[in-house]
C-alpha cells in the first residue's frame, strides 16, 4: 500500500476491511528508527485521556526527552482536562499539536514514536494492533484485552512488527514485589501447593440504577462504543463505571486480577491453568446496576498446585486481613505480598514433615517504602524503546496473566468447569465455551488477522 493510500485509509475508513492491508506493509514513524541514544527525543500520543491515561502521561512527561505531541479521546472534555492538568502543569509546559477524537489520526502521524492506550478495556486491542502495524511502540493499560483471542492477536502484532509493547501492570517494576517473587523462587517456602489471590473493595459500594439519557455534549458516543454492541447512552456505562459491564470489561476479576494473577504467574513460572471453575454473583448488592459479580471465587488447576481468586465489593477485610494480595502457601511457610510490603509466616511443626528441606523461621514485614514504581515502569518502557529489548511487562506476559482471568469469567458465566489446552490456547470439549475465547465485534470493526 502506498503511503498516501495508507494515510487516507487511516483517516477515512473505519478499519474493517483494511486491517489486513495495514499489516502487509507497516509504515514506521519517521523518528522510530532514530530512537537509539539517551539524547534522542521520544514523541508520544495518548489514546484515551481519562483518569488512567492522564495518570500514565503524568509520569511519561517526567522523563527527560519525552514529549507528548497528540491527545485523542472521544470526549472533548477529557482532552481539555489532560492538556490543562498534565501538559500545562509547572515544569512540563508542553502543547499537544494534534487533538482528535479519531485514534487513527494519531497512528497516521509520522512524528509519533509511541502511543499510550488508556481507553476503556474493550478498546485496548484495536489501537494496539494498528499502532504496531503503523510502526509505533505501545504502552497499553491493563487489563490487556477483553478476550483471549484479542490478547493473542496483540502478541502476534508486536512480534510481527518488532514493536515494544508494555502492559501497565506496574507491580512488575516494584522492588518489594521483585524481592517477594525471588524469595518464592528460592525454594525456601518448600513445595508450594496453593496460591491465593484476592481483591476486596470497601471504597466501592452500591451503584444505583439510572435511566438512559442523552449523550453529553462533546462526546462521540458511537466511537466510544466502537466494537461493542450498540446501546443507548447510560451514565453508568461510561467513564470508569464501564468496568462493571460485560460489553466493555470483565469486572473485578480482570480489573484487579490482571495485577494479582500476574504476580502469581511470575513467581510460579507458569503460563495458564488447565481448568477453571467459578462461583459467585451479585450477593452484596443484588439490585444495583452492575452486571459483573460483586462476589466471586475462582479455582484454577495447575500440574503441581492449585490457584484461587476471590473478590468482594463493599468489603475490605480480605484474606490475611488485607484488602488485596497474593499468598504462596508452602510446606515450610506462607509468603504474603501486597502493595504495602511482604512477609513470611512460618508453618506449624506439629507433625513430622519429612519432606521439609529448609525450616522457615518467618520473616517480618518488608515494607514497600515510597518507591515510585509506576514511574519506574514507564521508564522501563522508554529504555526498551531505545534498546529494543522486551519490557518487564511485555505484551506476552500480559496476555498470559489475562488467560486465567478470562477463563474464570467464562466458567462463572457458563456455570460449569472450563477445561483449557495451554499450548493450543483452546477450550477442550465445550463448543459454547470456545466461542467465548473471542468476542463478536460490531460492524464495521473487526479484529485483524495477524
Amino acid at each position: 500500500m502506498k503511503q498516501g493510500s495508507r494515510r487516507r485509509f487511516l483517516r477515512d475508513s473505519l478499519g474493517a476491511a483494511g486491517a489486513a492491508a495495514l499489516s502487509a506493509t507497516p509504515a514506521r514513524a519517521a523518528s522510530t528508527d532514530a530512537v537509539a541514544g539517551a539524547n534522542d527525543r521520544i514523541r508520544i500520543g495518548v489514546i484515551g485521556c481519562g483518569g488512567q491515561g492522564r495518570s500514565d502521561l503524568k509520569d511519561f512527561v517526567k522523563i527527560r526527552n519525552v514529549e507528548c505531541v497528540a491527545l485523542c479521546d472521544v470526549d472533548d472534555a477529557q482532552i481539555a482536562k489532560t492538556q490543562s492538568e498534565i501538559l500545562d502543569a509547572p515544569g512540563v509546559g508542553q502543547k499537544a499539536a494534534l487533538t482528535t477524537r479519531d485514534f487513527r489520526r494519531v497512528l497516521d502521524a509520522k512524528d509519533i514514536d509511541a502511543v499510550i492506550v488508556g481507553t476503556p478495556d474493550h478498546w485496548h486491542a484495536l489501537p494496539t494492533i494498528l499502532a504496531c502495524q503503523a510502526g509505533k511502540d505501545v504502552y497499553v493499560e491493563k487489563p490487556l484485552s477483553v478476550s483471549i483471542a484479542e490478547g493473542r492477536a496483540m502478541v502476534k502484532a508486536a512480534r510481527k512488527h518488532d514493536r515494544v509493547v508494555q502492559m501497565g501492570t506496574q507491580q512488575r517494576s516494584a522492588t518489594h514485589f521483585t524481592d517477594a517473587v525471588e524469595y518464592v523462587k528460592s525454594g525456601k517456602l518448600g513445595r508450594i501447593r496453593l496460591v491465593r489471590n484476592w481483591a476486596y473493595l470497601d471504597w466501592k459500594g452500591e451503584m444505583p440504577v439510572v435511566a438512559d439519557g442523552p449523550v453529553p455534549a462533546g462526546v462521540d458516543y458511537d466511537a466510544w462504543l466502537g466494537p461493542a454492541p450498540a446501546r443507548p447512552f447510560n451514565a453508568n456505562r461510561f467513564h470508569f463505571l464501564f468496568r462493571w459491564y460485560w460489553d466493555y470489561s470483565g469486572g473485578l476479576m480482570t480489573d484487579w486480577g490482571a495485577h494479582m494473577i500476574d504476580i502469581a504467574n511470575w513467581a510460579m513460572g507458569v503460563k495458564a491453568p488447565s481448568s477453571a471453575v467459578s462461583v459467585g454473583g451479585k450477593f452484596g448488592y443484588p439490585d444495583d446496576a452492575k452486571e459483573t459479580p460483586d462476589t466471586q471465587q475462582v479455582v484454577w488447576a495447575y500440574p503441581q498446585f492449585t490457584m484461587t481468586w476471590e473478590h468482594a465489593i463493599g468489603l475490605g477485610r480480605g484474606p490475611e486481613s488485607r484488602e488485596h494480595g497474593v499468598a504462596f502457601v508452602g510446606e515450610n511457610g506462607t509468603l504474603v505480598v501486597d502493595r504495602s510490603g511482604w512477609e513470611v509466616f512460618a508453618e506449624t511443626d506439629k507433625i513430622d514433615k519429612k519432606l521439609r528441606t529448609y525450616k522457615t523461621v518467618g520473616l517480618p514485614r518488608q515494607t514497600a517504602g515510597n518507591e515510585e514504581y509506576h514511574l519506574r515502569h514507564v521508564q522501563d518502557f522508554i529504555d526498551c524503546m531505545r534498546s529494543r529489548a522486551r519490557p518487564r511487562s511485555d505484551v506476552e506476559i500480559g496476555h498470559d496473566s489475562m488467560i486465567a482471568c478470562h477463563l474464570g469469567n467464562m466458567a462463572q458465566r457458563l456455570g460449569r468447569m472450563v477445561k483449557w489446552d495451554v499450548e493450543k490456547e483452546a477450550v477442550i470439549g465445550d463448543p459454547e465455551a470456545q466461542k467465548m475465547v473471542s468476542r463478536a465485534y460490531r460492524a464495521p470493526w473487526v479484529l485483524p488477522i495477524v
